[in-house]
């Protein structure tokens, strides 16, 4: 996959971000936390993996929509784009 620098960058370091969010509610379970305290925390780091996805799929919606034969060829037609849409939410 193609992208932009600060783009990749933004994209990983948000990951990085989820991955401790994630440890963080392991540790909770773990420890007997509270239930209202996990979900919480779950969907917090739900909500932020959509966003990650969502800024991947803009990102090769902008590639889509400036050169729609190029993005064709390369498999990321505008249904395909619907299709992933559609997986995310």
């Amino acid at each position: 996959m193609d992208l932009e620098p600060e783009l990749t960058k933004n994209l990983t370091t948000r990951l990085a971000r989820i991955e401790g969010q994630v440890r963080a509610i392991r540790t909770m379970i773990e420890e007997g936390r509270e239930c209202r305290e996990v979900i919480t925390q779950l969907s917090a780091a739900s909500t932020a993996l959509d966003q990650v996805g969502f800024k991947l799929l803009s990102s090769g919606m902008q590639r889509c929509l400036q050169d729609p034969k190029k993005a064709g060829k390369e498999g990321f037609t505008m249904e395909e784009v619907e299709k992933l849409f559609l997986k995310l939410k």
